[in-house]
């Protein structure tokens, strides 16, 4: 597609295919849409910034995330999409952010790691929820006794958070983050307590509204306003 009319018409294919899509689509996915032309990759890419451009004025825009392209709803148009489901704001545990943190800044960590940065035993529960959830899995095994497990983020962690690559979570030192009392923007949430045969020690009714000064705060602060601060997709 050369002509100005044939790229109007290919933004247009673009446009329905993401509002249509259930997920996020890819480069090479919208390359599909055009199997009887030849299409590049920097095709696609300029008619993703022109559709981008189409919608900078409205309450959607066209974002890039870590598994490819989607439309959501802008972060200034949440509390009125709010209103139409809502919904009391989930606890998280401390132990479940400080966990999820230490693992998004300091990958990749094992159980060790994290135990020695938190002060205290990881409940096996609370990995296990997060690799429930999607947000956590084991990418390697570290040398040495029992080679234990060496934990990362996902890209479903990536997508969850709007973000396309690790290198865009916010500085760890930032002075306008905040401590907040939940994840929100996130579904299905987490549970309000993470029960298990061995409780964190410091997980308890307090804890889930409040956030106490650690070595890994930062980074848990951090998460939590990344999270609070992404829109929702906008139901199709």
């Amino acid at each position: 597609m050369t002509n100005e009319h044939d790229a109007i018409h290919a933004v247009k294919i673009i446009e329905a295919a993401l509002l249509c899509a259930p997920t996020a689509m890819s480069v090479g996915s919208l390359k599909k849409l055009f199997v009887e032309s030849e299409v590049s990759d920097e095709d696609i890419k300029n008619w993703l910034e022109s559709l981008q451009h189409n919608w900078q004025d409205r309450g959607l825009e066209l974002v890039e995330i870590a598994s490819g392209w989607r439309f959501q709803s802008r972060i200034s148009m949440q509390r009125f999409l709010d209103r139409l489901n809502p919904e009391p704001t989930p606890k998280y545990s401390r132990a479940v952010l400080e966990t999820l943190a230490i693992i998004a800044w300091k990958q990749p960590v094992t159980r060790g790691d994290i135990e020695d940065i938190r002060g205290v035993t990881v409940s096996t529960q609370i990995v296990r929820t997060l690799e429930e959830r999607g947000w956590i899995e084991v990418i390697g095994h570290r040398d040495g006794p029992g080679r234990p497990g060496l934990l990362g983020t996902t890209r479903q962690f990536l997508d969850d958070l709007g973000l396309h690559a690790l290198d865009e979570l916010p500085a760890v030192h930032s002075p306008e983050i905040k401590v907040a009392d939940a994840l929100m923007g996130l579904t299905p949430s987490l549970p309000d307590s993470i029960p298990d045969s061995q409780p964190d020690q410091e997980s308890t009714t307090e804890d889930m509204t409040v956030i106490e000064p650690i070595n890994s705060e930062s980074e848990s602060s951090s998460l939590e306003e990344s999270l609070l601060e992404q829109p929702k997709l906008e139901e199709r």
